[in-house]
């Protein structure tokens, strides 16, 4: 199974958490991150994304069907990502667009084996793999892509 985490882009600030919308910067940095992803895209991807404006700003980049899940909003915990995601016996591939510290956290459970407060960066894509090597499970880190490499906006 590949496992890839997509940050939503910068979004503004406000109070109203699940209305933020993207930034100019923000859907720039979605946009990149989109055509990257569109050369490079598993076959029998899923795509999920938390139920906030920001985050269905980022997956809509991608100019591809996906399904909104509510588990994955701001407040999510990895055990929430990994049932959304179907970890480990999904066949194929998702994609899951959305929130800190929640993305992180996953991300740290999987390839560290505990949860720690790692940072994926707003717009950025860590990408995981799933295999078994001489009968062991193994997460495996594919890549990781920064939108700001993408565009031009260090």
């Amino acid at each position: 199974m590949d496992l890839l985490l997509w940050r939503h882009a910068e979004a503004e600030e406000g109070d109203n958490d699940f209305e933020r919308a993207l930034t100019g910067r923000g859907e720039k940095q979605a946009r990149a991150m989109a055509r990257w992803l569109q050369q490079n895209l598993p076959r029998h991807l899923r795509i999920v994304v938390s139920p906030t404006v920001r985050t269905q700003q980022t997956a809509a980049a991608l100019d591809l069907p996906f399904e909104t899940e509510r588990r994955i909003g701001p407040d999510a915990l990895s055990s929430d990502l990994m049932a959304a995601a179907g970890w480990p016996a999904t066949r194929g591939a998702v994609l899951l667009v959305g929130h800190q510290p929640g993305l992180g956290q996953l991300a740290s459970l999987l390839l560290a084996g505990q949860e720690s407060e790692w940072t994926i960066k707003k717009g950025a894509l860590w990408w995981l793999s799933r295999r078994i090597r001489e009968g062991e499970p193994q997460t495996v880190l594919r890549t990781v892509v920064s939108p700001d490499f993408l565009v031009g906006m260090k």
